[in-house]
């Protein structure tokens, strides 16, 4: 991946082994910044930089690391996505925010910049003709969204350690197993709706998020604000899959099966979970999510505020994201 962003100096890293932070760690070490991966104890050592072991509910062991490294940035983007009940998520989510934000003012409050990836999903859903601003309410609607909030208000709190907030809309991209089975799908001659496409959404290629974080990194406007990071054009689910269907070397046949089989696999992936304790992605909370009419935002702060401009247009992203889905061998 190529990038015009750079952070000069060292950067400790959280969730680097996932989707978003494995493209920022890479971004990160191409252009020649001192990387270094937060990895959990048991995690498998990256080839990719250099990596600390720590668990998020250690504040001593984050102090300590804070004190010995004393990173430039502090790049958050660790958290879960699956949980149970709120208690998953909260542990998930806010507690290593907090965590991160006290051991860098007890060991390193000289450091440049937090920065903490959030979530379109902290605002909560609103309608077609009204993209949601940074000034709006946020009125998330499910504990993953409500877990992002509380992680946003422990960060506006802070008084000591320099912060800034990015709220990515839907990212897409190679590695990205959530929009992956959409492009299954279609691999398969499918495109399915189900009841869901002339609904609205944001989405955002991979690498461009990458892009805003970096910007929103070093910015000094930034400090103390957050940020929306879109693509300034809402598409349906229609639109978008659309572009799928045509990265497809064969002729695929739309299918529109009835919403209530949302509800019914919501309902079954939630007794799966009483049964094996497991949490999954899709559950009622979830199928809420894709009954909102729209979740979109607008991009003009970032901006106007930072010069942040995506570069990678859908039709163009989704022919990557098929091209490496189809080298990796993923269908």
């Amino acid at each position: 991946m190529a990038t015009t962003e750079r952070l000069p100096g060292k950067v400790l890293i959280t969730g680097a082994s996932g989707f978003i932070g494995s493209r920022l760690r890479d971004a990160l070490l191409q252009s020649g910044s001192d990387v270094i991966a937060v990895r959990r104890p048991g995690s498998p050592e990256t080839k990719k930089g250099r990596s600390v072991v720590a668990e998020y509910s250690d504040v001593g062991t984050l102090t300590r690391v804070m004190r010995e490294e004393k990173p430039d940035y502090v790049l958050h983007v660790a958290g879960v996505t699956k949980g149970v009940t709120y208690d998953d998520f909260r542990r998930g989510n806010v507690l290593p925010t907090e965590n991160l934000l006290r051991a860098l003012r007890e060991g390193h409050p000289g450091v440049k910049r937090f920065v903490h990836v959030s979530s379109l999903s902290s605002y909560g859903p609103t309608t077609k003709d009204r993209p949601l601003s940074e000034d709006d309410p946020r009125r998330p609607i499910e504990h993953y969204g409500r877990s992002k909030l509380e992680a946003e208000l422990a960060v506006e709190a802070e008084k000591s350690v320099p912060w800034t907030i990015v709220r990515p809309a839907g990212i897409y991209g190679p590695g990205d197993v959530d929009y992956l089975e959409l492009f299954r799908t279609a691999h398969r001659r499918m495109n399915v709706f189900f009841g869901n496409r002339e609904r609205w959404g944001n989405h955002l290629y991979v690498d461009d998020c990458v892009r805003g974080i970096l910007r929103a990194s070093h910015h000094e406007r930034a400090v103390g604000e957050g940020y929306f990071l879109t693509h300034d054009l809402p598409v349906t689910w229609g639109e978008l899959q659309e572009h799928i269907v045509r990265a497809m070397p064969h002729k695929v046949f739309t299918v529109a099966l009835p919403e209530q089989l949302v509800t019914l696999a919501a309902i079954g992936g939630e007794l799966a979970t009483k049964v094996d304790k497991k949490p999954r992605l899709f559950n009622r909370q979830k199928a809420a999510m894709g009954a909102a009419e729209a979740w979109i935002c607008r991009g003009d702060k970032a901006r106007e505020q930072l010069g942040f401009v995506p570069e990678v247009h859908h039709e163009e992203g989704i022919q990557r994201t098929h091209a490496w889905y189809r080298e990796q061998g993923w269908y």
